[in-house]
């Protein structure tokens, strides 16, 4: 027996069109799953992806901007493709301002798709889940900044925050009912939203030199972690926030 196989369950990944959110699809299919990528924007390549990597996997545009969007595509998912076992909150956004000019509209906007959705997704599955009594799997994506301050980016430091504090108290809730409730919190990834990081030569370095494994993380090395939590190999494994990050945390 294969305790990471995923044969038979279903997935649904919110943010699953591009980074990090795609190469979790990508090896969620691998292991087996059938994938329900979600987002506003296509999911053609995600989709292409899938097929290439031998997998299966359909789409479902939503607004995961707001409780409403997000619930209704998760609603229609079960509908439409069959009961979810496996749910990965990854869709988020960050806003960069210095804290003493950061406006509400910024704050807002962070901490509903961050945080708020992350609650009210995990409450829905965890609802249905509960009406079968057969337990499943939810990942969330955290973040360094779950663990440290960072700069310039208060909602994203809260909102990332608050996922490993909801991590752990729906893990207290669910566990007992067979469901695990986890976060991965990846390190300094190579995706759009690091962009202008990468390309700051000084900034750059003084990442590199702090991460041991000296390199910046490709989005495959964050998704097998998520893999490997929404297996059988992981069903003790619950309340935890893991940090993939390359060592960045123990320096």
């Amino acid at each position: 027996m294969n305790r990471f196989d995923l044969t038979g369950k279903r997935a649904f990944v919110t943010g699953a069109n591009t980074g990090i959110g795609q190469a979790i699809a990508v090896d969620l299919a691998r292991a087996g799953a059938h994938v329900v990528a979600v987002g506003r924007s296509s999911m053609a390549d995600t989709l292409a992806a899938v097929t290439a990597a031998g997998g299966t996997a359909d789409a479902v545009q939503a607004d995961l901007g707001t409780v409403s969007g997000a619930v209704e595509a998760f609603e229609q998912a079960v509908a439409t493709f069959g009961p979810i076992d496996i749910l990965v909150n990854n869709a988020g956004i960050i806003r960069r301002a210095d804290s003493i000019e950061f406006t509400e509209d910024d704050w807002d906007a962070v901490m509903d798709i961050n945080l708020k959705v992350v609650f009210f997704l995990s409450q829905a599955f965890a609802k249905a889940r509960l009406a079968v009594e057969t337990g499943g799997s939810i990942i969330n994506i955290a973040s360094l900044l779950s663990f440290q301050g960072g700069i310039r980016i208060p909602s994203y430091t809260a909102s990332k925050s608050g996922v490993a504090g909801l991590t752990k108290i729906l893990c207290n809730e669910w566990s007992s009912h067979g469901i695990t409730v986890n976060a991965v919190a990846p390190g300094y990834v190579v995706t759009n939203n690091t962009t202008a990081l990468r390309e700051d030569e000084d900034r750059n370095k003084a990442i590199l030199d702090r991460i041991p494994a000296g390199r910046w993380a490709d989005a495959e090395d964050i998704s097998g972690a998520v893999t490997f939590l929404a297996s059988d190999a992981a069903r003790y494994v619950s309340g935890v926030t893991l940090p993939v990050d390359g060592g960045w945390l123990a320096r």
